[in-house]
């Protein structure tokens, strides 16, 4: 897409120390704050972006979306699971260890968007509250583009029958079972389902799912360990 770069990081690269080896991108884990901010500026590097034009969240599974304009001015950063922007040239990022990463973006209107959607952000609509504050930014559902990333897949996301009922009851397409034949949630699919509601058709999702792949971080697989990043950003 014209102007419009999407990217997602894997685990390695980076300074990092086991259990977070090697490119682990939160910083709130355990992690050696300095191998974090030393990882930060090579992704950073790596995409050709400033690492203080990137606007990170602190992400707390909920539905809020904050508009922002630059990265934030203190450490009291607010309680959001989705950041949107219409300046171009900052870089968004959101943080994930299974739950899905999901990119928007609009290069005519100039906004894009980065939500964190994992289970309960999927249910409460963090990702439909993220489109709707593009669109009043003056984005089109029809030129937004979508790029989910690695996240944990439907045949391997376990859950109680109960919870998977609760799941599907607000997102059908959520609805899966294992591999081994027991109830799970396909939370990338919910999103996608989501997203084709609200006529955002230009869409990708990635193959890798993080509880299979070793390359990627996994809280469901190794609970401590680190956290990989989707950016998103428009050419300045």
């Amino acid at each position: 897409m014209s102007g419009a770069h999407f990217a997602f990081t894997d685990r390695w690269g980076g300074v990092s120390a086991v259990p977070y080896e090697e490119l682990n991108l939160g910083g709130a884990v355990g992690d050696d704050p300095a191998a974090v901010r030393t990882n930060r500026e090579r992704a950073a590097a790596t995409l050709g972006l400033d690492p203080a034009r990137v606007v990170w969240m602190n992400q707390v599974h909920g539905p809020d979306v904050a508009v922002v304009d630059g990265p934030w001015t203190t450490d009291d950063i607010p309680g959001v699971d989705a950041v949107v922007t219409a300046r171009r040239g900052l870089a968004l990022a959101v943080l994930t260890a299974d739950c899905t990463p999901v990119l928007l973006a609009d290069p005519v209107a100039g906004v894009v968007a980065a939500a964190h959607a994992g289970r309960p952000g999927m249910v409460a609509g963090v990702v439909p509250a993220a489109v709707r504050a593009m669109i009043e930014l003056g984005a089109e559902p029809s030129r937004i583009t979508a790029r989910t990333g690695p996240a944990v897949c439907g045949r391997c996301y376990e859950v109680p029958e109960e919870m998977r009922a609760d799941v599907a009851a607000v997102e059908p397409a959520a609805w899966s079972e294992t591999s081994w034949g027991t109830p799970a949630v396909d939370v990338t699919a919910g999103v996608h389902a989501q997203l084709d509601a609200l006529g955002v058709k230009e869409r990708a999702a990635s193959p890798v799912c993080t509880l299979e792949s070793r390359d990627h971080y996994s809280y469901r697989r190794d609970r401590t360990t680190g956290r990989l990043a989707g950016y998103v950003w428009l050419d300045g």
